[in-house]
């Protein structure tokens, strides 16, 4: 009885020690790691979901605290919106809605490395982008 106490606790304590190390390889949000161009390369309806919609747009932090989004594809061609506030706020991205004063976007980290970064809106899509 006192082995399988034993066994279990050593399961568990590697269980969290791995699972601890895989979480710690992403880094939180800031305002000093997002700045620059990325690249939407897809998003997904949910984390578990395998069906992913390619995209192509460019989102470019700078530190003025604007991001403007670019190349969104349209009707057979791209436009570019113009940029708009974002700000982090307890570790959540928040993109002001263009034309709606006070309102936003906001997104959750899933993961964050130094060139790749996952983010989830409010209701469940996903979004992956690659740094340029």
């Amino acid at each position: 009885m006192k082995m399988k106490k034993i066994t279990v606790a050593a399961i568990l304590s590697s269980t969290f020690f791995f699972s601890g190390n895989l979480y710690a390889e992403s880094t939180s949000l800031t305002n000093q790691n997002i700045q620059g161009s990325w690249t939407l390369e897809y998003t997904k309806k949910s984390e578990k979901s395998e069906e992913t919609v390619k995209r192509e747009d460019t989102w470019i932090f700078n530190d003025k605290g604007t991001v403007t989004i670019t190349h969104i594809p349209r009707e057979g061609g791209y436009y570019d919106q113009a940029p708009v506030n974002y700000e982090i706020e307890d570790g959540k991205l928040k993109i002001s809605i263009l034309g709606r004063a006070g309102k936003f976007d906001k997104f959750s980290v899933i993961n964050k490395e130094e060139t790749t970064m996952t983010l989830k809106a409010r209701f469940g899509d996903i979004y992956q982008f690659i740094k340029k």
